[in-house]
């Protein structure tokens, strides 16, 4: 583990996460209606509530907008969401202003352009495995694992190893 990760992790009060291509492979599926559908991984929807139950703020930050990810925050009790949202620096001001946390106390888990003006700005900010390669080259740290097969999960497990939480999330299960 990286000790300028869990160094980064140690006061962090607040995860954001994008959707597409972080807690979904990133792929697209319209059906004939127009409707869409996107799959999650239990693992990283487990490794969310187990941060959350560690006392750390999650949020959702995607420039899409779909029924089918309001459903997931709602599932997994993420109370803040933000939907079609392009410019995410600015979602995240917003968001600091309403909980009173400075960048440092952030962790954000993305994976394209869109995502890296946050990525640099906050305190822990990672790109997932297959993340863009220019994402990838400015982030903290990258995930071994890729956007919708545990990323999330692993992202989730190195604030909760930081902050010596995690051996109590996990013996909750034992």
């Amino acid at each position: 583990m990286n000790s300028d990760l869990l160094q980064r992790g140690k006061n962090i009060k607040l995860a954001i996460f994008d959707v597409d291509g972080v807690l979904t492979d990133g792929r697209l599926y319209f059906l004939e209606d127009g409707s869409e559908f996107k799959t999650f991984n239990t693992l990283d929807g487990q490794g969310i509530k187990m941060l959350m139950a560690a006392g750390v703020q999650t949020a959702i930050i995607s420039g899409r907008k779909t029924p089918v990810v309001e459903r997931r925050a709602q599932n997994l009790g993420i109370a803040h969401l933000y939907q079609g949202r392009e410019d995410k620096l600015v979602v995240l001001d917003e968001l600091l202003g309403q909980l009173n946390l400075s960048y440092e106390q952030v962790a954000y888990l993305g994976d394209d352009l869109p995502d890296l003006p946050v990525i640099r700005r906050v305190g822990l900010g990672m790109a997932v495995a297959n993340a863009a390669a220019f994402v990838r080259e400015h982030a903290h740290g990258i995930t071994t694992a890729r956007g919708g097969e545990g990323a999330a999960r692993e992202f989730c497990e190195l604030i909760l190893r930081a902050q010596d939480s995690l051996e109590a999330a996990h013996a909750a299960y034992l």
